[in-house]
């Protein structure tokens, strides 16, 4: 699998797990967003997940975006998906219709889009799934940048 010098890879530093996008939002909701994470955060443990397949949206005959998606874990992931969405709700944000796709971006395809031959059996790499954080993004030219506006511990331990 070679995907050309067409795919701007994520630097590891900004590989993360999307639990919900927020889009704009006004410092003033910033606290009642924080108090609505901290209260999903604390009723889920820690634990561990493993990454799985390789993926890529909309999909590996037109792909854009180049992903890794979860294996182990993902039952409690998206249990922790559902509860941050159901805490933020009463404070605007739209509950989520399509299914939760967990996945970490690996890179995104400049110009059209490639048609690629993806391998099965992509298994690995365990880690442990511990906090959630609230992170401003801002797209630039050279790629997001990203800040933490909130951490919060699963389990409500700090």
């Amino acid at each position: 699998w070679s995907p050309d010098d067409r795919v701007r890879w994520t630097r590891p530093e900004n590989v993360h797990l999307t639990l919900k996008f927020l889009g704009d939002i006004r410092a003033e909701a910033l606290d009642g967003i924080r108090d609505a994470l901290g209260e999903a955060c604390a009723q889920h443990a820690s634990f561990d997940t493993a990454l799985a397949e390789l993926g890529a949206f909309p999909s590996a005959r037109r792909a854009r975006v180049l992903w890794v998606g979860v294996g182990a874990g993902l039952d409690q992931l998206r249990s922790l998906v559902a509860d941050v969405d159901g805490t933020l709700a009463p404070l605007g944000f739209e509950r989520e219709k399509s299914p939760y796709v967990a996945h970490l971006t690996l890179g995104r395809v400049r110009g059209h889009p490639l048609n690629l031959d993806l391998p099965t059996g992509a298994e690995g790499n365990t880690f442990r799934v511990g906090r959630v954080q609230l992170t401003e993004s801002r797209l630039t030219a050279k790629g997001a940048t990203y800040r933490t506006m909130g951490d919060f511990a699963l389990g409500g331990k700090p």
